[in-house]
Parts: C-alpha cells; sequence; structure tokens
C-alpha cells in the first residue's frame, strides 16, 4: 500500500484574524459601543434643542430688555426732572412715582434684571439653553427660564415628545448597566463566616435597601461639595437639598446653578445621577414587593394555624400575636435557580416547617415568638 504525504499550510494571517475575533467577542466592545452611541446621540439632541431654543428666545428677551431698559430710563428721568424743576403739585408726583414703580413691576414679573450689562444677567446664552433643554427632557422643569415667544413653546411641545422617551431610554439603558456592575461586584465578595452568615441573610432585604440608599446619599453629598465649588453662596445643605429635588425630578426651582462654565458638567451629574436613582428605587421597590408577594403567599397556612393555636390556647389574643408576628417575620423570595419540582419540594418544606413550629407553640405556649424564612439567593 503506497504512503501518502499531506501537507497542511495555515496561514498566519487568517488565524491573526481569528485571534483578533476572538479577542473582539470577549471585549463586548460593540455592545458597549451601542450605549455609549444612545448617550452621545442623547447629548447631541440636547444640544440641538438648546441652538433652537437660543434662535427663538434670545431675540424676544433681548427685546424686551430693551424696551423696559429704555422705559425705565424715561420713567427715571422724568421723575427726576420733577424733582429738581418743582413745577408738579403732590398728585402729579405721585403718579409719575407709580409709573415708575409699575415698569419695575413689570421688569421684574417678565424676568429683566434691573443692570443689563453684565453676561449673567442674560437668560438665553447658548449653556443655559441647552441647559434648559436638558430640564424639559429629563421632566424636572426648574422654571427659572421659559420660552415666553410662540415658535419657542410650539418647538418645546414637539421637543419633549420626541426627547423625553429617549430620555428614559437612556436612563433606563444605563440603570441596567448599573445594576449589573452592582451585581457582578456582589458576587465577587468573598462570604461572610457561618457564625455571621445566618444573621446577614435574615436582615438582606433591609441591608440591600438601606445600602443602596446610603450609596445615594454619598452620590448626592459629592454633587453637593461641587456645587459648593461652583457656587459661591451656596452652603453644603443648599447644594444637597437642590441634587435631592433634582434627582427625584421634582424641580422646585428655588435653587438653581448660575455659573454658566459648569452648566454642561452638571447637565452630565443630572443625567448620570437620575440613572442611578431610578436604578436603586426599583431595586428597592423590587425587593420590597418581593417580600410582600412571599407574605400573602404564607398568610393562607398561618391564618389556619392561628385559628387552631386559638382553640388550644383561649386567654391569647391571636390578633395581636398575628399583628406582632408579621412585624418581625422576615421573608424572602424563594430560591430562582432550580427546576419546578425542587421549588415546589423546598415550599412543601418550608410550610412543613412553620406547621412544626407552631405545634410546638400550641404544646409548649412561650410567651415570645418569632419566625424566620430564609433564601438561598435574590
Amino acid at each position: 500500500m503506497e504512503k501518502v504525504e499531506t501537507t497542511v499550510y495555515i496561514s498566519s494571517s487568517l488565524d491573526f484574524k481569528t485571534r483578533l475575533k476572538n479577542w473582539w467577542t470577549r471585549l463586548k466592545l460593540k455592545a458597549a459601543l451601542q450605549h455609549i452611541g444612545l448617550l452621545i446621540f442623547l447629548m447631541a439632541y440636547t444640544v440641538c434643542g438648546g441652538l433652537v431654543f437660543r434662535k427663538f428666545e434670545h431675540p424676544a428677551e433681548v427685546t424686551r430688555r430693551d424696551f423696559f431698559s429704555s422705559t425705565l430710563y424715561d420713567k427715571r428721568q422724568m421723575l427726576l426732572q420733577s424733582f429738581f424743576n418743582q413745577t408738579l403739585d403732590y398728585n402729579s408726583l405721585d403718579n409719575l412715582l407709580y409709573d415708575y414703580e409699575q415698569v419695575l413691576e413689570n421688569s421684574f414679573l417678565a424676568g429683566i434684571p434691573l443692570h443689563f450689562q453684565e453676561e449673567l444677567d442674560v437668560k438665553w446664552t447658548i449653556l443655559k439653553a441647552v441647559f434648559f433643554s436638558s430640564t424639559v427632557l429629563t421632566t424636572i422643569g426648574f422654571g427659572n427660564i421659559v420660552p415666553v415667544t410662540t415658535e419657542g413653546r410650539a418647538f418645546c411641545i414637539v421637543f419633549a415628545l420626541v426627547g423625553i422617551p429617549l430620555t428614559l431610554t437612556v436612563i433606563a439603558d444605563w440603570g441596567r448597566i448599573f445594576a449589573s456592575t452592582v451585581s457582578t461586584l456582589m458576587k465577587h465578595i468573598p462570604p461572610l463566616p457561618m457564625k455571621y452568615r445566618n444573621a446577614m441573610v435574615a436582615r438582606r432585604t433591609s441591608s440591600y435597601a438601606l445600602s443602596a440608599v446610603c450609596f445615594l446619599f454619598v452620590y448626592l453629598a459629592a454633587g453637593a461639595a461641587l456645587f459648593v465649588i461652583w457656587e459661591e453662596d451656596w452652603t453644603f445643605f443648599e447644594g444637597f437639598y437642590f441634587c435631592f429635588i433634582t434627582m427625584t425630578t421634582i424641580g422646585f426651582g428655588d435653587f438653581v446653578p448660575k455659573q454658566p462654565k459648569y452648566m454642561l458638567m452638571c447637565t452630565v451629574y443630572i443625567l448620570v445621577g437620575l440613572a442611578l436613582t431610578s436604578t436603586i428605587i426599583e431595586l428597592v421597590r423590587r425587593q420590597y414587593a418581593q417580600s410582600w408577594r412571599q407574605l400573602r403567599a404564607l398568610r393562607g397556612p398561618l391564618a389556619e394555624n392561628f385559628r387552631k393555636f386559638a382553640d388550644n390556647a383561649p386567654g391569647l389574643d391571636v390578633m395581636a400575636f398575628q399583628q406582632d408576628l408579621m412585624k418581625v417575620l422576615t421573608v424572602v423570595s424563594m430560591p430562582k435557580k432550580g427546576t419546578k419540582k425542587e421549588k415546589k419540594y423546598k415550599q412543601k418544606e418550608w410550610e412543613d416547617a412553620i406547621e412544626a413550629v407552631i405545634r410546638d407553640i400550641t404544646v409548649s405556649s412561650p410567651p415570645l415568638v418569632q419566625i424566620v424564612i430564609y433564601e438561598s439567593s435574590v
């Protein structure tokens, strides 16, 4: 039999391409670019909206400012001349003074300051217009500046209808990223010693909620420290108050940043903070909703055993005992992993354990009872 030799040539370029493709797949850069691209698109949409708002509102602001400036100047001159010339009687002087006060009041109501030379007095600068468009998209709405022209108000309606769903999508997307990051970090935390583990598991629901709220307060405190640096007339508490009112989208508008050079940084801080706040609120809500569902699921078996307990302990106030028991009952959901048969078996074990405890209570009638139900995963 003749032996045939076969030579296989491996292309080095093909091998490099394969390694590069595998590295790209492991890096998951494509997914990261999608998240970043969505955020960049929202920022570009916000900037474009701010420029359009400025185009509509800035000329109207200049017109109103010039009108009130000239009117106020004329009224002031007439009032001064009447004082120096002394040609008017008391009633005429009173009328001039009243007209001057009316101009001041109308100027104040229109949001036109008395001194127009400084750039800070102009509302619709580019940075302030972009900041305004971000407050529209995030539904904060401080109310310190508002569109007054028909074109600006019409554009605001269209801009909000398109931009608010986009903003909510970006906030939810980045919120999922933050939640996944936190979940990954929690998995890499080494387990506690066995003697401390049971106590920590029993308080897992409340500890998770407390940790999330504490992290949110740290973020708000960091923002408050920045605003103390940016805004010279703000205290730390005022900065913290502004951050909280902003992140919860209440937006009273009693405190609003005034330094134009920090407006873009403030906008980014608010967007990130809204994603964090929505994530933390959702995590806390899910945790307590999960506990409440488990409580409701167990109330049926518990109520039946409480009735049996009342028959054997006639001197006990069962309703008060049940209320106290529900306060100390820590319930967390069942393990998510496993088949339906395993979950059903675990549920049966828990119910049997509860019934066993109730039977012990019926026999011994202790003065105080605390039942704690644990879980193996969130």
